[in-house]
């Protein structure tokens, strides 16, 4: 693994920010928590790659509040192009 920053996926939409930081705080320091929206995931940082790898293993394919986890490095951000909305 080569990032500390973790995509957590498949939990609810009334998951909050609070409660990805206590379920990943046994593995380890939690830099920064950002649930997205109503969507159904987020993102989760934590101090060490190290850290980041214990708490992928232990939690993919975990149950959280009745559904299955997914954990995965986080992949950056692909750049999209500008759009015009019809304006040159």
């Amino acid at each position: 693994m080569q990032s500390s920053k973790l995509y957590v996926g498949n939990f609810g939409y009334s998951t909050v920010d609070s409660q990805l930081e206590k379920l990943f705080s046994p593995y380890g320091q939690v830099k920064n928590v950002t649930v997205i929206g109503d969507k159904g995931f987020g993102f989760v940082e934590m101090s060490s790659t190290s850290e980041a790898e214990k708490a992928k293993e232990a939690l993919d394919g975990s149950d959280f509040e009745g559904r299955t986890l997914r954990v995965d490095e986080a992949r950056p951000q692909k750049s999209r192009p500008a759009r015009n909305f019809g304006r040159y």
